[in-house]
């Protein structure tokens, strides 16, 4: 006798971004992407998102669910539907949420003081939802957190009685940890057995990311490569103890790509649309983003580029210093993005050393970032460590192949049939792998079956909530 069919999955997406309303890096892609990946699966996922000024504007015929008490604040419950057909539950508490600047940051750069309590309501609010203490008659089976801003919610919901809902904490980037001082955390209702080394303190302070790695159920990162090396010392930022002690419970599961966003084919942000079979079409966006990256000379030249934070951790020191040996093999450099002063004074410089070959955008611009990834010959990315990165799916899917050094989601994505690596992590590095790519791309035959290769392979998020489904039935109360 076959066993009785398992109950739908309920999923509650508790999560700080979510584009396009809110996003300050990869984060808020996967929130967008992943939740209808699930919905796709025959899974019941809602998110909750705070009452940022952009999510409640968007939705202003919202009608309340509930109002209950959270950390000595009065919370709303609004529902909502993102435009992708996922519920939206809206946190809405305006004292908390509803300011000008960024999720985390004032208009000035500053993050906001009272982050952790804000952050805390958040966590705490995802954990009660997953409880018997919840007001809303709809119970998830598993609260799904994300980074450092909601992985409190673990940690509240371990106080809980049986039966609540299981815990999953995704890291899409290790580097950022919730920590603030212990003054802070008294706001919080944390209980003592939570405060000390075998909970969020964490070197003297208290880490929300230590507290959820301590207490989920489960944890997972965004591609296989990085699960590992994170529990190393190199890239573990101090919680590779954490991690190691963890690792049975730890996945890597890699992040897909927006393939109806990122399509060549009927992308609307580019000069011409193009296909496997009509790669010649691709010269037009080719020639618009030399234009507009100021660069003179030959359409032919080879073209590197690059779309990116300008950080540290994505290299870009390494692109500014090897920029005009790059020149001088003949080929020509576009780089778009915003980030660290130094940073930007890094490349701002590079051009003005290398006047009409190298390109410098700074700031952030969605349709250039899709015409980059059109226009460029090969698309740069010497990441010292990258969770797991899009834009070298975007680059493969739009027959631009990536350059790279193999760390994380990089070494998971990109291969020798698609796309290059750098045998080294410096500035000679990344000389030796463009040398390669522009030797590859003297012959004809050989770059355009490196191209098809790229445009032809799945990146979309099937896969990924695939993986996440079975995640999530591992942790799922028993009934």
């Amino acid at each position: 006798m076959s066993p009785p069919p398992k109950e739908q999955l309920k999923i509650l997406f508790a999560t700080p971004e979510c584009a396009p309303l809110v996003k300050t890096g990869g984060l808020g892609d996967v929130s967008a992407a992943l939740p209808p990946a699930l919905l796709a699966r025959g899974i019941d996922v809602r998110m909750l998102l705070p009452g940022y000024p952009a999510v409640t504007a968007a939705h202003p015929k919202a009608a309340e669910i509930a109002t209950f008490p959270v950390l000595g604040h009065t919370v709303r419950l609004l529902d909502a539907r993102l435009e992708s057909g996922v519920p939206l539950a809206i946190l809405d508490c305006p004292q908390l949420y509803a300011r000008g600047g960024g999720p985390y940051q004032a208009d000035d750069g500053e993050d906001w003081e009272d982050n952790a309590l804000r952050f805390g309501v958040l966590s705490r609010c995802a954990a009660i939802l997953g409880t018997g203490a919840s007001p809303w008659q709809w119970r998830p089976d598993v609260v799904h957190c994300h980074d450092w801003p909601t992985a409190l919610a673990p940690v509240y919901l371990s106080r809980w009685e049986r039966p609540r809902a299981g815990s999953l904490l995704t890291i899409h980037n290790l580097a950022f940890q919730g920590k603030f001082d212990f003054g802070e955390a008294h706001p919080l209702d944390l209980p003592p057995e939570v405060r000390g080394t075998e909970g969020v303190e964490f070197f003297g302070r208290m880490s929300f990311l230590k507290g959820g790695l301590m207490f989920a159920d489960a944890i997972n990162t965004v591609s296989p490569t990085y699960a590992k090396e994170i529990q190393g010392e190199a890239l573990g930022f101090g919680m590779e103890g954490v991690l190691r002690h963890r690792s049975a419970v730890l996945h890597g599961v890699l992040n897909g790509i927006d393939t109806a966003l990122w399509d060549p084919q009927s992308d609307p942000l580019i000069a011409s649309n193009y296909g496997v079979l009509t790669l010649d079409r691709k010269a037009a966006n080719k020639r618009l983003l030399r234009k507009k990256m100021l660069l003179k000379g030959d359409d032919s030249t080879f073209l590197l580029a690059i779309v990116s934070r300008l950080t540290h951790q994505k290299g870009i020191d390494l692109i500014a210093q090897a920029a005009s040996e790059i020149v001088k093999m003949g080929a020509q450099i576009a780089i778009v993005g915003t980030g660290d002063k130094d940073m930007a004074d890094r490349v701002l410089a590079a051009k003005r050393q290398n006047p009409g070959n190298v390109g410098v955008h700074i700031g952030f611009d969605e349709a250039l970032a899709h015409l980059v990834e059109a226009g460029a010959d090969a698309f740069l990315m010497p990441s010292r460590f990258e969770p797991c990165g899009m834009n070298q799916m975007y680059s493969q899917r739009y027959g631009t192949p990536p350059i790279v050094y193999p760390t994380g989601g990089l070494a998971d994505t990109v291969n020798a049939t698609t796309g290059f690596f750098m045998h080294e992590l410096s500035a000679a590095g990344l000389v030796e792998a463009v040398e390669r790519a522009l030797a590859a791309y003297r012959q004809a035959r050989p770059w355009r079956d490196l191209q098809n290769h790229g445009m032809t392979r799945d990146f979309g998020w099937g896969r990924a909530a695939a993986a996440y489904e079975h995640i999530y039935e591992s942790i799922r109360p028993i009934s």
